[in-house]
């Protein structure tokens, strides 16, 4: 273990363990951001829940949509699938130009609010389902794609010690942020006013985005909690609990570094099925209640339920990844989205409104809750540090299954029905869950033991 003393305005150490690791302690929060890290939390929370209008309440829109603009259902499909794709593709790249220092975090979010608001815009008034593809799918998504992976790193980075279950609460607001525009869409967005209601919704993310993005700020690499020792752990009980079930990295992996492992490519490929799935319920839930005879408001109860369960349950399996472990609680979650799925044709075929909701709750638990897990796993395996372009790798497994869990998903309702759609997706969970089972932190194995800390966090340096 070495030491490395620097000077500073206000007094740090760099240490470093048994497998090379560095963590940068005594700065705390308040002197680098003058303030308490919480704020870290709570503005990617606000700036999640404005962008979730775009991907959970975007189903209930879907019929307006379709009558205002004279598209079919297939057009307004393959309008999310597109924004998903984006979505998730522009993590990657948007994560290297910030890692690079091309891109500030404050940056990425003013740049991806105006994005946004272009998208609304085009899906507002543009008739021609091409330029609404490229407004709202290509634009649209590359700006919330941006936000999402700038809030979801800067949350991880400022709680490096108990990441679960304050990613999970941030990335919760990207699904329970939609409750009031499904009900919207629902119940007061028809072609007389389709366009007002989507400009307004256009400016109020843009508002809501910009004004978070003000106070946003990094802290530095390496950075780690001035009152915990990261070699020995020692603090709170709570957060020592945590630290076992999930140690730190063993190392701080590179993109080229952790594209060397098996283990991100297990991750990949789970989120590409998980995904699949969780984008195939968010896309025709509303449209299967309709068609089984369920009123507009159990169709629009349904949407609204899984949307909340799935912007709670990621805080909740947040805070219980803490305790039992990320990959445990990931394999969980990942099976209850699959059971779920088998659940909503049950309750369709026997059209009982009481089943329907409630495996809607299952399905919204499942169907969001693993985003945070992998999210919280990409830095617990290879690291903080390039964590925005890491993350990125594993998240752009979702640009695939936005394909074919709301295009691709279309031609397999249209093929099997509802009935065999449902069943092809629940099949497809189990298998992500199996996969999941395989994962392993890179390097854990052959760690050597990390030695006590000799230099106090308490001790000064000169």
């Amino acid at each position: 273990m070495t030491t490395t003393d620097s000077p500073s305005m206000v007094p740090y150490r760099e240490v470093t363990d048994a497998n090379g690791r560095v963590y940068r302690i005594g700065e705390t929060d308040r002197d680098i951001l003058g303030h308490s890290r919480k704020l870290m939390m709570w503005l990617p929370w606000v700036a999640m829940i404005a962008i979730s209008v775009f991907e959970y309440a975007y189903g209930s829109a879907e019929d307006t949509l379709s009558k205002a603009h004279g598209w079919t259902q297939s057009n307004t499909f393959w309008i999310l699938s597109i924004w998903v794709f984006f979505q998730a593709g522009i993590a990657t790249p948007a994560g290297w130009l910030r890692e690079k220092g091309i891109l500030k975090a404050r940056q990425a979010m003013y740049i991806g609010s105006v994005m946004c608001i272009i998208g609304f815009l085009a899906l507002s008034h543009l008739h021609n389902v091409w330029m609404a593809l490229l407004g709202f799918g290509v634009i649209g998504g590359i700006g919330a794609g941006a936000i999402y992976a700038t809030c979801i790193n800067m949350v991880g980075k400022w709680f490096p010690e108990k990441r679960g279950a304050k990613t999970g609460f941030v990335n919760g607001g990207f699904a329970y942020g939609a409750l009031p525009f499904i009900f919207i869409f629902n119940y007061a967005f028809d072609t007389s006013n389709y366009n007002t209601v989507l400009d307004l919704v256009g400016l109020y993310v843009l508002a809501v985005v910009a004004v978070c993005a003000y106070f946003f700020k990094d802290p530095p690499k390496n950075w780690w909690p001035a009152d915990i020792d990261p070699l020995s752990h020692t603090s709170s009980r709570k957060n020592t609990k945590s630290l076992e079930k999930n140690p730190p990295a063993v190392r701080q992996f590179t993109p080229r570094e952790a594209l060397r492992t098996a283990q991100l490519y297990l991750m990949w490929i789970s989120i590409v099925m998980t995904a699949g799935v969780s984008i195939f319920g968010i896309s025709f839930q509303v449209d299967y209640a309709k068609q089984i005879g369920f009123g507009p408001l159990v169709a629009a109860s349904s949407m609204g339920i899984m949307s909340v369960v799935n912007g709670v349950g990621r805080a909740v399996v947040g805070w219980l990844s803490d305790f039992w472990g990320r990959k445990t609680t990931l394999v969980f979650v990942i099976v209850v989205l699959g059971l779920a799925q088998f659940g909503v044709i049950w309750a369709g075929d026997m059209h009982n409104e009481f089943l329907f909701l409630a495996f809607a709750f299952l399905s919204g638990f499942g169907s969001g809750a693993f985003y945070p897990m992998f999210a919280a796993l990409t830095p617990d395996y290879f690291g903080e540090n390039y964590n925005a372009t890491n993350y990125g790798m594993v998240y752009s497994g979702k640009l695939v299954s936005g394909l074919f869990g709301g295009g691709l998903g279309s031609m397999v309702v249209a093929a099997w029905g509802y009935n065999g759609a449902y069943a092809l997706a629940g099949g497809i969970s189990m298998v992500a869950a199996a996969i999941a089972l395989l994962l392993r932190q890179p390097g854990r194995q052959s760690a050597k033991s990390i030695a006590p800390n000799p230099q106090p966090l308490g001790e000064e340096v000169a």
